[in-house]
């Protein structure tokens, strides 16, 4: 590294949290105690945070908060679990194991994550451990699903590449199982195991307990994603590190490296913004591994620790420059990443139906609305797939679309799953417009502690408001990229989307648009703080002249930069910058 190049750490004293973690002896705190505390049904705050680590966030659901405050009662306290599946596969055993928890333990329902991973909500903190443990005993684990470190890591489903996936997916559990936490205090607190010793730091290990994190962990959460062109369904440019695999005469010879990608800020703060990751290089699969841990070091070396809504590995780079981050790199790895290959990238979204792999399998891609697996009156969605999974002999892979693959289906069993989605009302996707078929959404109210608005329970409603105004424009079957959270954290990927609403108070939203449909470009704010009636009056006209005045092959957020709605962001440090334009005819 040049001496030009050479940085200091950022200043100021560390954050509550960070003194939280260097006190806990590696993610123990007093969880166990807190856990046994049959007076309330909640954790203090400290191993709350604490909790997250572990795979869970303490919750309320804010539908009943005012009227227990009104009987004296503690908020309603519940629990989400996060579990971690790599690429987002799962067995059919594991399959109906969650289905089963979702009942025995949760609100019945599954949730299908952004990031690939199983949600259970509404876990007691009695029976947290239980969930645990049974989810440990099916060969998944919450370890790692939230917290300071690496989190799930992401790859393309690939329904119609077999072999490139089965490479893309094994680097993925590869990099999770790296990257995960090494403390022995998971395992000591839900699975029964033996405790190591009293106070790991009295014993000088703590180099040995975790030789990537140390003590402290990261400054904030880590996200890792494979896409495989020509789709970019798991959005590689919002990762901290995102890797394209580059695949020559049909074979996957590496990836291309891209960094500091986030889509996370704060309302009102303009040092906080989304961030898509910049290309550095190229390495062959078998440094991936080194490349992924030392990138991680950096962030843990040199990410804010301070400030956290400054303190993912985006505002590193951005504060240090890309220059200096490749040769630190270079530095640690002890080699040189090679030049970046030529890729393309065509579109986000998942291809739905029925697809024939080169293996000669099936995969049927079915649209789950907001991810959700719950059974309604007419789509008993739940009980489908559960029938499924007693009869499936491939895997199920979960998207970043929030939908589902029923992957690696043999022509005997392909015939059975149909009859048995059709029993239970369940389309393969085709009476959904292409609108909702590529919409996403986050949880938000009533559970999320974060949330200013609804998403989730909201999105559908307003889809039901803009679909006419689709069908009247001929746009039934474009695919727009809709995107909608209930506040600025970006779960959902809001900055990604072609149209896209982020909560700023109870049903009031930012409209941003202007998004690349391949992931390559930003949102922009267009109207701030706009309702149901405002939002349908404001888009109805867009939508239309999008309709009759666009190119061929012109997408919408290209569209609404041309015409000039929106100015185009590539640089999360000029999101900011410029007043939305508003004097379109």
């Amino acid at each position: 590294m040049t001496e030009n190049h050479k940085v200091e750490p950022i200043g100021g004293p560390p954050s509550d949290v960070e003194h939280l973690k260097k006190e806990s002896n590696y993610l123990r705190g007093s969880l166990t105690e807190s856990l046994a505390n049959r007076i309330t049904g909640g954790l203090p705050e400290l191993d709350n945070r604490l909790l997250k680590f572990h795979g869970s966030y303490m919750q309320d659901d804010r539908d009943y908060r005012n009227e227990r405050q009104k009987q004296k009662l503690e908020p309603y306290y519940q629990f989400m679990l996060r579990v971690v599946t790599p690429g987002g596969v799962s067995t059919p055993s594991q399959w109906l194991v969650m289905d089963e928890l979702a009942d025995k333990y949760g609100t019945g329902s599954l949730r299908i994550t952004t990031r690939q991973a199983f949600q259970l909500h509404g876990v007691l903190k009695w029976n947290l451990k239980k969930t645990i443990q049974e989810i440990n005993e099916a060969l998944l684990t919450t370890l790692a699903a939230c917290g300071d470190v690496s989190r799930n890591v992401m790859c393309n489903p690939n329904p119609y590449q077999s072999d490139i996936h089965n490479e893309v997916y094994y680097w993925s559990q590869q990099l999770t199982t790296h990257l995960a936490p090494k403390t022995p205090a998971y395992h000591e607190i839900w699975l029964d195991g033996e405790k190591v010793v009293d106070s790991i730091e009295q014993t000088g290990m703590s180099t040995e307990v975790e030789p990537i994190y140390g003590p402290v962990y990261l400054p904030r959460k880590f996200k890792i994603g494979i896409a495989v062109p020509p789709s970019n369904d798991i959005d590689v440019f919002s990762q901290d590190l995102g890797l394209i695999a580059i695949v020559e005469d049909f074979r996957l010879v590496g990836f291309n490296v891209c960094v500091g990608g986030g889509m996370g800020m704060t309302h009102g703060d303009t040092a906080t913004y989304p961030q898509l990751a910049r290309v550095i290089g190229f390495v062959t699969p078998e440094r991936i591994l080194d490349l992924a841990e030392k990138t991680v070091t950096i962030q843990r070396d040199y990410g804010n620790r301070s400030v956290r809504k400054n303190a993912r590995f985006k505002y590193t780079i951005d504060r240090h420059g890309l220059e200096w981050f490749v040769d630190e790199l270079q530095d640690r790895l002890g080699w040189e990443l090679e030049p970046a290959r030529i890729f393309k990238f065509e579109h986000t979204g998942d291809r739905y139906g029925w697809t024939k792999g080169k293996d000669s399998k099936w995969n049927l891609t079915l649209y789950i609305q907001s991810g959700r697996i719950v059974d309604s009156d007419d789509h008993k969605l739940k009980t489908a797939l559960r029938e499924v999974a007693k009869i499936h002999t491939g895997d199920f892979r979960l998207t970043a679309n929030q939908n589902l693959v029923i992957a690696n289906v043999n022509a005997r069993t392909k015939e059975k799953i149909t009859s048995i989605l059709k029993e239970y009302g369940i389309e393969e996707g085709a009476r959904y417009s292409a609108l909702r078929r590529s919409a996403l959404s986050c949880v938000a109210l009533p559970t999320c502690g974060l949330a200013m608005a609804e998403a989730e329970r909201y999105l559908p409603k307003l889809l039901d408001k803009l679909e006419p105004i689709i069908e009247q424009a001929g746009l039934r079957d474009e695919e727009i990229n809709i995107r909608m959270t209930g506040c600025p954290n970006g779960c959902a990927r809001p900055a990604l989307g072609e149209i896209a609403f982020i909560g700023k108070s109870p049903g009031k939203y930012n409209l941003y648009m202007g998004a690349g449909f391949s992931g390559d470009r930003l949102s922009k704010l267009y109207r701030e703080n706009i309702g149901e009636e405002e939002i349908i009056e404001t888009l109805r006209p867009i939508i239309n002249r999008y309709a009759a005045e666009r190119s061929d092959g012109e997408h919408f957020g290209d569209f609404v930069i041309r015409a000039g709605y929106v100015q185009p962001v590539t640089n999360g440090m000029n999101f900011h910058d410029h007043k939305p334009l508003t004097t379109q005819r």
